[in-house]
């Protein structure tokens, strides 16, 4: 029998990743508190905050159930680039990335209800940016697209225009690394993807 695969995230881009690979699940935001520990390197940041969601949903979750948590962030010169909480926080993270590269990282969990912890990842990609006028940035910023997304870009929307060079997942920079994420449930030995139908 299939476990019950739920997404412990309200993100809508991290729902729509699962669902085009054909995963069947369900929603359940989780309400952590994102901000980084003292002294916390990202990658440790995200793998917790992905462990932490997961581990908070599954607490709640029918016994059995299979528990995604996933965090993502953007880091440049060890500075996490969270996301933006105004115009200005927005366009000074948008000139920080404007002509270099800078890391993604998301942290991935998979925790089998209640408690049990299967399987914590950390997936890195590296993204290259063209230089950025202050029209590129002030137009960008205008659209509302930054407000919610780490590092204040989306690399599937406007800024698409922005990325010259990618290396690694592209999905990760969206917000969920889809092909270690299927490893990861596959190794779990459940079916989780929904059938196809005409």
């Amino acid at each position: 029998m299939s476990m019950r695969l739920i997404l412990a995230s309200g993100s809508p881009r991290r729902q729509e990743i699962l669902h085009n690979a054909g995963f069947t699940f369900e929603v359940r935001p989780s309400s952590v508190n994102e901000d980084p520990l003292p002294g916390e390197s990202p990658e440790a940041m995200v793998t917790r905050l992905a462990r932490e969601k997961a581990l908070q949903v599954a607490a709640d979750a029918a016994v059995g159930s299979l528990v995604l948590g996933a965090d993502t962030t953007v880091v440049i010169d060890t500075e996490i680039l969270a996301k933006p909480i105004d115009y200005s926080d927005a366009s000074r993270m948008l000139r920080r990335l404007s002509g270099r590269s800078h890391c993604v990282l998301t942290g991935v969990c998979l925790v089998d209800s209640p408690d049990r912890v299967i399987a914590s990842r950390c997936e890195r990609t590296e993204v290259r940016f063209r230089e950025l006028s202050d029209a590129d940035i002030r137009d960008y910023v205008a659209s509302g697209e930054p407000f919610d997304k780490a590092g204040a870009y989306a690399i599937q929307g406007r800024a698409s225009r922005f990325v010259t060079r990618i290396d690694g997942c592209y999905f990760n920079v969206v917000g969920l690394p889809m092909a270690l994420v299927d490893k990861l449930i596959a190794s779990v030995g459940e079916d989780h993807k929904s059938q196809a139908t005409e």
